[in-house]
């Protein structure tokens, strides 16, 4: 193994990478805001709309994201009469896909946050004359960010490593560059190159919710 084969088989996995990037970002600034919604929906006082926003995330938690991903990106384009205008470009097809399945994910996170607050600060909140809104936004918002910024920030690692599904619906990304390079050279050492900039992307991701925690006093 020489320093050449390392730069020439590097190249093209860091391109694979930022397609990696690419989806995680999009996953995760949609799917966290949707998450949230979705909590609002569970906690809704209106049945049909409480029930509907549970039965999705049961059917999204409770089903693999790779099953997902294929029924986006093949079984769509299959239904009878409207399946032709269900076919979706491979990367926006995933794109909905993690972002519909990680929201569910969210969306219980924020939910045992919520729960994780005394009704205390409810009752004080009324106290001091604040009205719902200014309740939710000053009060328990925050509370509830703080409390659950652990829990995103692991779904927010998970969320990078399975980004690798990418591959079994035929979008070049990291593992795809990389099992081409395995298939056409023989040699494990792609695999590892790999390895090793997944771990400094989540390395890198750690230390970003690091520095949030300690902005928030977590510790």
């Amino acid at each position: 193994m020489s320093i050449d084969y390392l730069i020439s088989i590097l190249k093209p996995m860091l391109e694979g990478a930022q397609m990696t990037i690419l989806l995680f970002l999009i996953a995760i600034v949609v799917s966290i805001p949707l998450g949230f919604v979705l909590t609002l929906a569970v906690g809704s006082r209106f049945k049909p709309l409480s029930l509907l926003a549970e039965g999705y995330i049961y059917v999204m938690r409770g089903t693999p994201l790779l099953l997902q991903l294929l029924f986006i990106c093949f079984g769509l384009p299959m239904i009878p009469v409207v399946g032709e205008y269900l076919v979706l470009d491979r990367f926006v097809a995933a794109c909905i896909g993690f972002i519909l399945n990680y929201a569910a994910y969210f969306a219980e996170i924020f939910r045992g946050g919520l729960l994780a607050i005394d009704k205390g600060q409810y009752e004080a909140s009324q106290v001091l004359g604040l009205n719902k809104w200014q309740t939710l936004t000053r009060v328990i918002l925050p509370q509830m960010f703080r409390i659950a910024l652990p829990s995103v920030a692991n779904e927010s690692v998970t969320l990078v490593k399975d980004t690798a599904l990418l591959y079994a619906v035929a979008v070049p990304e990291l593992l795809h560059f990389a099992q081409t390079a395995v298939n056409r050279d023989f040699t494990i050492v792609p695999f590892f190159v790999a390895g090793i900039i997944y771990l400094i992307m989540t390395l890198l991701l750690t230390m970003v919710f690091k520095g949030l925690e300690k902005r928030f006093k977590f510790e």
